[in-house]
């Protein structure tokens, strides 16, 4: 018997695998390290106007966005017209592919880029073309010698998940110098909120001088809203144009909308969030790099750790170690770091138990 066949490239796909969610045991507190999620949850000022939206769950959100769009514009200066909102970046990551990428087409990534890119590039039948990295750094070099007559997107994390690292903006404006103009790049930011350093910028400046780069954000990380599942993009006119064209015209909730509002306009709980990351990225750098374990320099809220291939002292069974203590990194064979473990700066209590555990697993055997 026959059946529907799905369309080329699409059971090609390896599917998507998020960090692991532990399952709470009755006295046995565990510590969730593994999806990049703040230790400190929402504004309280976005956890109220959610609750506000709650007597009005019957009606149909704005279309548009519109309020949030216009809080994104104030806070980032930006044309609230040239803003589209999504559920969160993902979606929108996938409404450019549909918008850019056909059958035969391709978009580069980096070895160790972010996983929805393959899956958002294959599933349009395009080819994902991978650019090799520079000791876990994007390689503006080696994703100019990918581009083909073919390439019609290149997929650029600054900084990179879940490496850590980022590339300068003047590495990211040579790139976007490199590309021919009828190469979308698109500057996924998503952790941009973690990053204190002077050569580092948005990518909005990019956006707003060409008619060819697009950057993208999320309200999951500093703010704190991953349950909502809130994104946005700036772009030319042109391109939020077209990819208005094909998004849901109700693909942001009215209590996602409000709570983003609300977590953007509170700085404050911003900062706090900053400080401790860095404060903590810092010491968890040094203390675990003194056990002899190599720890990528990361700008984000999360750090690459680095085990040897030895029996006994593996990322596997490092996993598995901290895992028994109630401690839950990621695993990222998925991501060609089968070595590494990605551990997200947790809470003071999760970050001191991490290295403890950490002392105890790579003490004598």
């Amino acid at each position: 018997m026959s059946r529907p066949v799905p369309n080329p490239g699409i059971l090609d796909i390896a599917p998507y695998t998020p960090g692991k969610s532990p399952t709470p045991e009755p006295g046995r507190k565990v510590f969730k390290l593994s999806a990049n999620e703040t230790p400190f949850g929402p504004s309280p000022k976005a956890i109220e106007a959610f609750k506000s939206a709650a007597t009005h769950l019957e009606d149909y959100p704005e279309g548009t966005s519109r309020i949030l769009r216009e809080a994104i514009g104030r806070t980032y200066g930006l044309d609230p017209d040239r803003i589209v909102c999504g559920a969160g970046s993902d979606e929108i990551l996938n409404l450019l592919a549909h918008t850019f990428l056909s059958q035969g087409d391709e978009a580069i990534s980096t070895a160790h880029g972010f996983l929805v890119y393959p899956i958002a590039t294959m599933g349009c039948g395009a080819r994902n073309v991978v650019a090799a990295e520079t000791e876990y750094r994007t390689d503006v070099d080696a994703i100019l010698a990918a581009v083909t007559q073919r390439t019609k997107l290149v997929w650029l994390a600054n900084p990179n998940n879940p490496t850590g690292t980022y590339i300068p903006f003047d590495e990211v404006k040579r790139l976007r110098a490199g590309l021919p103009s009828h190469v979308v790049l698109v500057l996924d930011a998503a952790y941009a909120d973690y990053v204190s350093r002077n050569d580092y910028e948005f990518g909005i400046e990019l956006v707003a001088t060409t008619e060819n780069t697009v950057v993208t954000h999320t309200f999951s990380k500093i703010h704190g809203l991953a349950a909502l599942r809130v994104g946005w993009m700036f772009g030319p006119a042109h391109i939020v144009d077209a990819v208005n064209r094909i998004r849901g015209p109700f693909n942001v909730s009215t209590p996602a909308m409000l709570a983003a509002v609300a977590a953007i306009e509170d700085t404050a709980h911003q900062q706090m969030s900053k400080t401790h990351t860095e404060t903590w990225r810092n010491w968890l750098t040094e203390e675990i790099g003194k056990l002899g374990l190599k720890v990528t320099p990361s700008v984000t809220n999360f750090i690459l750790i680095h085990f040897p291939s030895d029996k006994g002292r593996t990322a596997a069974e490092a996993d598995a170690f901290l895992t028994r203590r109630g401690l839950v990194l990621r695993a990222l064979a998925n991501y060609k770091l089968p070595n590494a473990l990605r551990m997200t700066i947790g809470t003071e209590e999760a970050n001191r138990l991490v290295v403890d555990a950490l002392s105890e697993f790579m003490g004598p055997k």
